[in-house]
């Protein structure tokens, strides 16, 4: 049986309500881990590494959204992230979500075994991905980016960055509902490092409670990226340490799912958080 995916803010367990996205980027050219899980073979070992650390979803992409990365064809994503998921399919029912701003992609992932639409455009990009998420139910994360993956980084600017993304994200929430979309399928994602400045990131970060105000799960996508650099002076693969820090803090800010590369310093984590806030 799969593992339920629409998520509740009910929940005040900590461990129980954080969900754990383990990255899944089965492309050449990720800012971070690009060209390492090609093969039906090194995919395999890092979902089963996944799994055993304790992961909760596997988030499939076959698309870069680097800044300044050159988009793929539809028939190279499907290329890329249907075996993926076909594979992973035979041996694990675990959640899985497909990270495409494409419908035809989404479509064919969903068919495949996908449970969740990733969709960093927050279903701008294709007009036929809302219509999509209506009828097949599945979930949808809609995400804020300044720009796009190919402009976004050029020279981001906010008046109030907080207030701006929270603007755009229940705006974006209201056309989806109208769409035909339930509101209980909709999770948000604030868009660390889509058009935003390591400044913004950090206020971000800070205020993380403000979103609960558009009363939606949260994801919050920081792993490893470049405002974590720019801060500690870190290469990008020694950032899973900072990754694991911003991830404790983040959870007692009331995230929801945490979208990471390193599954288990996320994990542990999450459960030292949980000890912390659960002490008298």
């Amino acid at each position: 049986m799969k593992q339920e995916t629409q998520l509740s803010r009910k929940d005040n367990s900590l461990v129980k309500r954080v969900r754990v996205m383990g990255i899944l980027n089965v492309t050449p050219d990720s800012f971070s881990d690009g060209g390492r899980f090609i093969s039906e073979s090194a995919i395999m070992d890092q979902v089963r590494k996944m799994v055993t650390d304790g992961v909760d979803i596997i988030d499939i992409g076959g698309e870069s959204s680097r800044p300044f990365a050159a988009p793929v064809s539809i028939e190279e994503e499907t290329a890329r992230v249907l075996p993926t998921i076909q594979t992973i399919r035979k041996e694990f029912s675990i959640p899985i979500s497909v990270d495409t701003t494409k419908a035809t992609v989404a479509r064919k992932a969903i068919e495949a075994g996908a449970d969740i639409i990733n969709d960093i455009s927050a279903l701008r990009f294709d007009p036929h991905m809302a219509e999509l998420a209506r009828e097949t139910g599945n979930s949808v994360i809609i995400m804020h980016m300044q720009g796009t993956p190919g402009n976004m980084q050029k020279d981001p600017k906010y008046d109030d960055v907080v207030g701006e993304i929270i603007a755009f994200l229940s705006e974006r929430i209201e056309w989806a509902v109208a769409q035909g979309i339930k509101r209980e399928k909709i999770i948000i994602d604030p868009g660390i490092g889509f058009g935003k400045t390591c400044a913004h990131n950090l206020s971000i970060l800070k205020h993380l409670d403000r979103f609960k105000s558009l009363d939606c799960p949260l994801l919050l996508g920081h792993s490893r990226k470049a405002f974590i650099g720019t801060i500690l002076d870190r290469d990008i693969n020694d950032r899973d340490t900072a990754t694991a820090i911003i991830s404790a803090l983040s959870c007692l800010k009331d995230v929801d799912i945490i979208r990471v590369h390193d599954v288990d310093k996320t994990v542990q984590a999450i459960k030292m958080a949980a000890a912390i806030e659960s002490a008298e």
